[in-house]
């Protein structure tokens, strides 16, 4: 499948779910046998998504160990992944902001029907807390944490084998040899990540057509004023942040989104951040960012730079207060902000990321835990959403830390140099 196309072939997929799920919606009549249906539907979602956490490992292990072969010291690495949490923490700060004053002022959960019993939701927050978070970050076993996609925690080994490669190459020849073979490893693993990349329409077909046949075209008016308000935060969102894009990077910042359109229709119909990983790092490479750098980011930014998930964790909390008539003035939503703030950095692996982070949140304003299935009839859908804007704000930020580095690079040689030739 050429490249150009396959855009065109994840569009075709997701158009075909939606009528093959409705279709079929709508010809059983059984609820029972719609479940039987999208069950077999999304073993072929299931089969893509695990190619892809086949290949996510391997290939961000290789890629930011042959990226920082080629840094010129530790500090290096230091300032990037600096700058990084800085823009990080500046997003989300915006994020969450964006998403307190347009949930307050529409007043989505204002009237909404509340529970009649305390039903379970499904999510727990077992998994969130500051013991396992902090067991993401450090890895007390590197097969461990491969086996387990623990994305940060692998970027933690593979900063610290990086840094020990850089440190002795020059005085142990043999490590050329062996810094030849993971740029090489990291090469298969972008043929790979290709050949995977060819069963995405087939994915995205049985996600979105599983999803409707189990609850119809009609789960997307269940809760349309509140779908519809978080899509319009998202789209408001995405838009600014394309406006300080253009402050930093100017006009390319649309070349940018262009090249990202591919792994935004994935994001859109899986609701997968993994699964757009690699896709996002061959079309950050064609943007002119060097491998160094996005294989050095990326996994930082899908474990702390959520700015979709930390704008519809505003609007959910504030939905839930609404609707059960919980006051909380403003500067109390403030507090709310920095809980989320500090509380979205450990939702990296973290199944129903949001989600969970918002029923941990929950009880510290005196909202009732069965408040949350107020909002899994819609969250499929406004998790596609949200992960389109985590793909957007990831890419942005990608390409900005990238331009910074390019300039301070232009800067530190000789005007005679060729500053493409030291981006790459």
């Amino acid at each position: 499948m050429k490249r150009t196309r396959l855009s065109t072939w994840i569009l075709a997929g997701l158009v075909t779910g939606l009528i093959v799920g409705a279709l079929v919606h709508s010809a059983t009549g059984s609820t029972e046998l719609n479940k039987q249906i999208a069950g077999y539907l999304s073993m072929l979602t299931d089969v893509f998504l695990r190619l892809i956490k086949m290949i996510i490992a391997p290939l961000v292990f290789t890629g930011v160990i042959a990226g920082m072969g080629h840094t010129d010291s530790p500090g290096e690495v230091g300032r990037i992944g600096g700058r990084a949490i800085l823009w990080f923490v500046a997003a989300s700060i915006l994020s969450l902001v964006l998403g307190l004053l347009l949930s307050n002022a529409l007043g989505l959960g204002i009237g909404v029907e509340l529970p009649h019993s305390a039903t379970g939701s499904g999510v727990t927050t077992e998994a969130f807390n500051l013991r396992n978070f902090v067991s993401h970050i450090v890895p007390q076993s590197i097969f461990l944490a491969m086996s387990q996609n623990d994305i940060i925690a692998i970027l933690v080994f593979a900063v610290f084998f990086g840094f020990a490669i850089s440190t002795l190459r020059e005085r142990e020849p043999a490590l050329a040899g062996l810094s030849s073979t993971i740029e090489g490893a990291f090469k298969v693993m972008l043929k790979v990540t290709d050949y995977v990349m060819r069963f995405a329409p087939l994915g995205v077909f049985a996600a979105v057509a599983s999803v409707v046949t189990l609850q119809g075209l009609g789960v997307l008016s269940v809760y349309g004023k509140f779908i519809g308000s978080v899509y319009g935060g998202m789209i408001i969102l995405c838009l600014i942040l394309t406006g300080i894009g253009f402050l930093f990077i100017g006009p390319d910042v649309f070349r940018l989104l262009g090249l990202v359109k591919e792994p935004m229709l994935i994001a859109f119909s899986t609701s997968s951040s993994e699964a757009t990983f690699p896709k996002m790092l061959e079309q950050l490479e064609k943007f002119g960012i060097s491998n160094k750098i996005a294989a050095f980011i990326l996994p930082l930014a899908y474990s702390f730079n959520a700015d979709g998930s930390m704008m519809y964790q505003a609007f959910a909390t504030v939905f839930l207060l609404q609707a059960y008539g919980i006051h909380v003035s403003f500067v109390g939503q403030i507090g709310m902000l920095f809980v989320m703030l500090i509380s979205s950095k450990g939702i990296a692996g973290v199944p129903r990321a949001s989600i969970v982070v918002v029923a941990a949140t929950l009880p510290l304003f005196g909202v009732p835990a069965e408040g949350i299935v107020l909002l899994l009839a819609a969250d499929t859908f406004v998790d596609m959403g949200r992960t389109v804007t985590n793909v957007v704000g990831n890419s942005i930020a990608s390409a900005v830390i990238a331009r910074w580095e390019l300039r301070r690079a232009s800067d530190a040689v000789p005007a005679s140099a060729n500053p493409a030739q030291i981006h790459r």
